[in-house]
C-alpha cells in the first residue's frame, strides 16, 4: 500500500499496513527541525507524511476594500480573505495573533453592505491538476477548511455579538450564518469536483471543560448548516471522507456530528474528553484523529511516555479506526526527542499483530 492507499483503508476501518505519521509544527519548531535534520525538505515529505492540502478557490485580493472596517489596525497587522484582520501579539506570543471582527457593532443593514468574499466567481481551475500530483505522489488530497460556519461566522461577527444575535437578534444571526454557509457549502464543492480524497470540516464548540453553547443552540443553528455541505458534498463525490475538527469538550456533539455524516472526529483533546470511553460509546459508528495531548504528554511527558501512550490509544481501538496524532499544532515548548518519539511510536506499532 502506499501511504493514500493505507491511510483510506484505515479510516474506513479496513485492513491497512502501517500507522501513518502526522503533525503540524510552529515556525520555531520549523526552525527546529531544519537544524536537528540539515534536511531541505519540508517536514511534510522527510516524515512521510501521507496527505497534503489543494488550494482554496482563488479570488482577488479585496485588501484595501476591507481597509475601512480597521480603522486602528497595529503596524504588522495583516487582513485576510473575509476581511478579518489580525495583529501581532507581544514577544510571548510567538505565532499567535489578535483577532478584529469587522461586523462587531454594525447593525443588519450595514452587514447586508458587507463586502463577503465571493467564491462563486472565484477560479478553483487548479484544484483537479494540485489533486492529481498529490496523487501521483501515492499521498491523499485534502480540502482543508475547518473554520465552516460557527467559527468564520464569529471570527466576522465577534463573539459576543453573535451569541447575542442567537438569542435575541435571529434575522441578523441568520443572515451572517447563512451567508458563511453559501460559501462553505461553494467551496466544499469545488474541493469535491476536483475529487479530493478528504474534506476536513470543523468549529470549535467544544472548551476545556464545557460546551460552547447548549444542545439547543447548537442544532438550531450549526447542525442544519452543517449538514446542507455535507450534502452538497457528498452529491458530487459519494466516497469522500468527511473529517470534523473541535477542541475542547465535545462528547454531547457526537451524535449530531454522526447524523450530519461525519466520518472521522479531530482531535479528541485528552485533557478534555477520555479516548476510552469515547470509543466504548461511538467507535463502532465514526473513526477519530488525534488522542495524543499537546497540553501534557507532547510537550511535558518523556519519549517513553509518548511511545506508551500512542500505542496505548492504538490498543483501545484495536488498531482500527484511529490516526493517531498530536491534537493540535506543536508548540516551542515540545522538545524534539518527543516530536521523534511519537513518529518512533507510530513506526514500531504492530499492525498486522493487532488486526488478526
Amino acid at each position: 500500500m502506499n501511504q493514500r492507499e493505507n491511510l483510506l483503508a484505515l479510516l474506513r476501518k479496513e485492513d491497512y499496513e502501517f500507522v501513518p505519521v502526522e503533525f503540524s509544527l510552529c515556525p520555531d519548531l520549523v526552525r527546529l527541525y531544519q537544524e536537528k535534520t540539515g534536511s531541505d525538505l519540508p517536514y511534510e515529505d522527510y516524515f512521510e507524511l501521507p496527505w497534503r492540502n489543494v488550494d482554496d478557490i482563488r479570488i482577488p485580493d479585496r485588501t484595501e476594500e476591507y481597509r475601512p472596517y480597521h480603522p486602528n489596525l497595529k503596524e504588522g497587522g495583516v487582513i485576510d480573505l473575509w476581511g478579518i484582520a489580525h495583529e501581532p501579539g507581544s514577544e510571548a506570543a510567538k505565532h499567535m495573533t489578535y483577532m478584529r471582527c469587522p461586523l462587531r457593532g454594525k447593525s443588519l443593514e450595514e452587514i447586508k453592505h458587507y463586502p463577503f468574499p465571493d467564491f462563486k466567481n472565484g477560479d478553483a481551475s487548479h484544484q483537479a491538476e494540485q489533486v492529481r500530483k498529490i496523487h501521483e505522489k501515492g499521498l491523499a488530497a485534502v480540502g482543508n477548511m475547518q473554520t465552516t460556519i460557527w467559527e468564520t461566522s464569529w471570527y466576522l461577527r465577534g463573539m459576543e455579538d453573535l451569541m447575542t444575535d442567537m438569542l435575541c437578534d435571529p434575522e441578523t444571526a441568520e443572515y451572517i450564518f447563512d451567508a458563511v454557509t453559501e460559501r462553505a457549502a461553494i467551496r466544499a464543492a469545488a474541493f469535491a469536483r476536483a475529487g479530493v480524497d478528504i474534506i476536513f470540516l470543523g468549529d470549535d464548540i467544544g472548551m476545556q471543560h464545557t460546551q460552547m453553547m447548549s444542545n439547543e443552540l447548537y442544532c438550531q443553528w450549526i447542525l442544519p448548516r452543517l449538514t446542507r455541505v455535507i450534502a452538497e458534498i457528498r452529491k458530487i463525490k459519494p466516497d469522500i471522507i468527511v473529517f470534523y475538527h473541535s477542541c475542547g469538550f465535545v462528547t454531547p456533539f457526537i451524535p449530531y456530528l454522526i447524523e450530519a455524516g461525519v466520518d472521522v472526529l479531530n482531535p479528541i483533546q485528552s485533557e478534555s474528553m477520555e479516548f476510552s470511553e469515547i470509543y466504548r460509546q461511538y467507535g463502532d459508528r465514526i473513526s477519530f484523529h488525534g488522542t495524543i495531548g499537546t497540553q501534557t504528554v507532547m510537550p511535558f511527558g518523556t519519549p517513553e511516555e509518548v511511545i506508551q501512550k500512542v500505542h496505548e490509544n492504538l490498543d483501545i481501538a484495536h488498531g482500527r479506526g484511529l490516526f493517531v496524532a498530536p491534537t493540535h499544532l506543536l508548540e516551542p515548548e515540545v522538545p524534539w526527542e518527543n516530536i521523534l518519539a511519537y513518529v518512533e511510536a507510530c513506526k514500531t506499532y504492530p499492525v498486522k499483530e493487532k488486526l488478526k
